[in-house]
């Protein structure tokens, strides 16, 4: 059951259903437009009110916004029955740590998960995190529930907000903009531009995950010393390169931590 019909529900549904998940799929969102695109592409079924969907449901996968579920669980709170103690709760709202989940549902098992877009392919990465209550049952179905959409790392509580900061695929998609556009702009023609700058992202990351060279040895490999790489590799690092990851990383762990205060 989802309480949230927003993207990432739309894509984890759909690397469910491509990975043969025959099981129900509950959705709760109040946007009508979000549900009748669900229910037709993947077979989910809209169900308008939140409190039956607490009360039939055996995971729980709580896809709001950090700003609002705060909201969200305090209305199931008070408006809803007491679930049942066996439900399992997992959020995946960046940044809202454990115990603020605890403080609005005390009495149901929460997990925290934050499965990347990619999951629609089937290729995606989760981490998830349990509260320490949480028995060995309840944390097997989490996991197996999100391994039908990728590899899934269980992770400590504190290490989440750079996790979440750092496994990204807009890196990717933003490295593969960046890089096109340079090559672009010194005159190759923008097809050829992408299918180059997609192969140094995208093929040497899945010849490194293959083949398990140390990446140290992979580097010098692609980088002859005065070599054309290696000078464009000199120059970036030269202008600032790693500082600007490491920065970029760190104001996205502070936004992380901004939710959990808010």
């Amino acid at each position: 059951m989802f309480l949230g019909g927003g993207r990432i529900t739309s894509a984890l549904i759909c690397g469910l259903r491509r990975a043969g998940y025959k099981s129900l799929i509950l959705v709760h969102d109040r946007n009508a437009p979000k549900l009748r695109r669900l229910t037709q592409e993947f077979d989910a079924i809209s169900e308008p009110d939140p409190c039956r969907a607490v009360s039939v449901a055996g995971l729980l996968v709580v896809a709001v916004r950090p700003d609002s579920i705060g909201t969200l669980l305090a209305a199931l709170r008070h408006s809803c029955p007491r679930p049942n103690r066996s439900l399992i709760a997992v959020s995946l709202a960046a940044g809202v740590p454990l115990t603020k989940l605890r403080v609005h549902l005390p009495q149901v098992h929460w997990a925290r998960a934050m499965p990347s877009p990619v999951c629609r392919t089937g290729r995606g990465l989760t981490a998830v995190t349990f509260d320490r209550s949480v028995p060995g049952t309840a944390r097997r179905l989490v996991r197996n529930f999100f391994a039908h959409v990728g590899t899934v790392l269980e992770i400590p509580e504190k290490n989440f907000d750079v996790f979440t900061a750092t496994y990204s695929p807009s890196h990717g998609y933003h490295a593969l903009a960046t890089l096109a556009e340079a090559a672009e702009k010194l005159g190759l023609d923008r097809d050829h531009a992408l299918i180059a700058a997609a192969h140094a992202l995208a093929d040497a990351i899945a010849a490194f995950r293959q083949e398990k060279i140390p990446l140290e040895e992979l580097l010098y490999e692609a980088a002859t010393p005065g070599g054309i790489a290696a000078t464009v590799m000199d120059t970036e690092n030269r202008a600032g390169y790693k500082r600007i990851i490491e920065r970029a990383l760190r104001a996205g762990v502070q936004r992380a931590r901004k939710n959990a205060r808010g």
